[in-house]
C-alpha cells in the first residue's frame, strides 16, 4: 500500500504539538493542525508488507483498515479514507486523539525503521470528515421493537449503543453524571480532548434516535430492577471507577486526592465556569506530588501545570524502562521503552527537569501544625527475582522527605464499583470485574451484559470500543438470533458497520 518506495524516500514527521510554554497557559487541545503534504508522505510510508502487522492481535484492538486507508490518503481520497475508517472505528475523533497507537509498535516498518505516523494519519482523517460535512449519523425507520438500555456512557457504552441503534433497537443509555462521556468527558483533561469533539459525536448520536439521560445512578437513585424489567437486553459499561488507595500512615491527611477527583472537579468547572467557581482542587502555588506513572498520572502533572504550581514531583514504584525494546520486549509487542509524554515536555520547560522518580516506595505521609499534608516519606527499592517473580527490596539508606502541599494519587483502579452488582445479583470474577466471557458477554443473570474495563479491567480507549462493538453483536444475537453486526475478529462479509 501507498508508494512502493515511499518508506525509502520519506522519514517518520509526525504532527507536532504546540509548543509547551504556550500550551500551558490554556486547557485547550495541544495539537497542531496537520498539514496535508506531510500526511501524504507518511501515508506513502505504508509498505506493500504482504502482512499487516498494524492489524494483527498485537496491532490494532478494533481491526482498523490501516493499510486500506492509509493509502487512501495517500492518493488523496479522503472520503473514501473516511468510509473505511467508519467500518471498524466509530469513534476515530477519540482514538486518534487518546490512543497510545500499539499499531505502530506493531507496524512491520517498525523493525528496522521508525514506524508509519498511523494514529496521526486518522485523526486527520477524521477531523476532515467533520469539517466538510461528511460524518452524519441517519435515523433508521425500520425498528425491531426490541428495547436495549446501557449503564455507562463512556466509550464502551457509546460504541455498543451506536451499533446497537444501527442495528435498529430503541437504545437508551444512563449516565450518573451530568454529562455524557464517562471517561472521555470527565477522566481525560481538555488538552488532549475538547469535550466540543464528545458533544459533537453525541449530539449526531441522539439525533439518530439513542436516548440519553443524564444524573441517574442505577443501583442509588434509579431501581436496577425496574430498569431490567422495561428491558430486552441491559448492558453494564460503568468502567474500572474504584481506585487502588495508599495504605499509608497519614492517607486521610487533607490535601491527598485520588487522581480522578482531580481531574474531574477540574473539567467540570471548566466547562461550568472557566475554572472561575472555586470548586476545584486548586495547584496553584502549591507543591504537588503524583503518585503513579501512568496516562492518568500525566494528566494530573499536566493539570497541576495549567493551575500554576509552585513544585511537581511524580513518583513511580517500577523501575524506569529502557530507551529502546529490551531482549524479552520483541517487535510485533507493544514497546516496552521510556517515553516522555506531553506533560512531562511542558514540566521540563517550566522547571528545567523531567518530574519523574522511579523505584519510590511511598512509606508515610505527615501534617503540619495545622493538620494538613507537609510532606510524603519515601525510600528506594529495587526490584530481584527470576522467572518473572519479581520481589520489591528497599535500599537502605535511600529514605527521603518530599515537600508536599497536595498529593494526587494515580495507581490505577481495581475494577467496578460493586453496588450494581450487588442489586442486580450480578456474580464478580477474582480480580472484582463483572463475571461475564468475552465473545459472549453476557453475565451470571439472563439478558445482562458487560463490557468494557468493568469485565476487563483498567484498559485503553481503544479496547473499550472493541468490548463495545463486540457486546453489541453479542445482545443482537441474543434480541434476533443473528446478527449483521460486524465486531472485531468477525468477518465483514455483508454485515452493517
Amino acid at each position: 500500500m501507498g508508494k512502493h518506495t515511499g518508506f525509502m524516500e520519506y522519514p517518520r514527521k509526525t504532527v507536532p504539538y504546540r509548543d509547551p510554554a504556550e500550551r500551558l497557559g490554556d486547557f485547550n487541545e495541544i495539537f497542531t493542525a496537520p498539514v496535508e503534504k506531510k500526511l501524504k508522505r507518511q501515508g506513502a510510508r505504508c509498505m506493500d508488507c504482504g502482512v499487516p502487522f498494524c492489524q494483527s492481535d498485537t496491532g490494532c484492538p478494533i481491526d482498523n483498515l490501516i493499510p486500506e486507508w492509509n493509502d487512501l490518503v495517500y492518493r488523496g481520497y479522503w472520503r473514501e479514507a473516511l468510509d473505511s475508517l467508519h467500518k471498524t472505528n466509530n469513534f476515530p475523533e477519540f482514538t486518534g486523539r487518546t490512543c497510545p497507537a500499539p499499531c505502530e509498535g506493531a507496524c512491520v516498518l517498525g523493525i528496522t525503521d521508525p514506524a508509519v505516523t498511523i494514529k496521526n494519519i486518522e485523526n486527520a482523517i477524521i477531523d476532515r470528515g467533520f469539517a466538510e460535512g461528511w460524518v452524519r449519523h441517519e435515523r433508521l425507520q425500520q425498528k425491531s421493537g426490541k428495547k436495549v438500555a446501557i449503564v455507562g456512557s463512556g466509550p464502551t457504552g457509546l460504541a455498543a449503543a451506536d451499533q446497537l441503534n444501527k442495528a435498529g433497537h430503541e437504545v437508551t443509555i444512563y449516565e450518573r453524571e451530568d454529562r455524557i462521556g464517562g471517561l472521555l468527558m470527565y477522566g481525560i483533561p481538555n488538552m488532549k480532548l475538547d469535550k466540543a469533539v464528545v458533544d459533537r459525536r453525541v449530539d449526531l448520536m441522539r439525533e439518530a434516535g439513542i436516548n440519553f439521560h443524564t444524573n441517574i445512578d442505577v443501583g442509588k437513585n434509579f431501581d436496577p430492577d425496574e430498569l431490567r424489567n422495561g428491558c430486552d437486553a441491559l448492558l453494564l459499561a460503568t468502567g474500572a471507577t474504584n481506585p487502588r488507595d495508599l495504605q499509608v500512615p497519614g492517607r486521610d491527611l487533607p490535601g491527598v486526592h485520588f487522581a480522578m477527583d482531580f481531574l474531574t472537579e477540574n473539567t467540570r468547572s471548566l466547562l461550568e465556569s472557566n475554572l472561575q467557581d472555586d470548586s476545584f482542587i486548586n495547584a496553584k502555588e502549591r507543591d504537588v506530588i503524583v503518585i503513579g506513572g501512568g496516562d492518568t498520572g500525566a494528566d494530573c502533572i499536566g493539570t497541576a501545570l495549567r493551575h500554576g504550581c509552585k513544585s511537581l514531583v511524580n513518583l513511580e514504584l517500577l523501575e524506569q524502562p529502557p530507551t529502546e525494546r529490551a531482549t524479552d520486549n520483541p517487535w510485533p509487542d507493544w514497546p516496552m521503552i521510556f517515553r516522555t509524554e506531553y506533560a512531562h515536555e511542558e514540566a521540563i520547560t517550566r522547571f528545567g527537569n523531567d518530574p519523574r522518580s522511579y523505584g519510590m516506595l511511598s512509606k508515610a505521609l505527615s501534617a503540619d501544625n495545622d493538620g494538613r499534608i507537609a510532606a510524603l516519606h519515601t525510600v528506594g527499592i529495587e526490584w530481584k527475582g527470576n522467572s518473572g517473580v519479581q520481589e520489591m527490596v528497599e535500599i537502605e539508606g535511600t529514605e527521603q522527605i518530599w515537600k508536599a502541599d497536595l498529593v494526587f494519587l494515580a495507581m490505577g483502579f481495581l475494577g467496578p464499583e460493586d453496588y450494581l452488582a450487588e442489586a442486580l445479583g450480578v456474580a464478580l470474577d477474582p480480580r472484582s470485574n463483572y463475571q461475564a466471557v468475552y465473545g459472549n458477554f453476557q453475565t451470571s443473570v439472563l439478558g445482562v451484559f458487560a463490557a468494557g474495563d468493568c469485565r476487563r479491567g483498567q484498559s485503553l480507549v481503544v479496547w473499550a470500543i472493541n468490548e463495545g462493538r463486540g457486546a453489541a453483536r453479542a445482545i443482537d444475537q441474543y434480541l434476533v438470533e443473528t446478527s449483521r453486526l460486524t465486531a472485531p475478529g468477525v468477518t465483514m462479509d455483508t454485515a452493517i458497520g
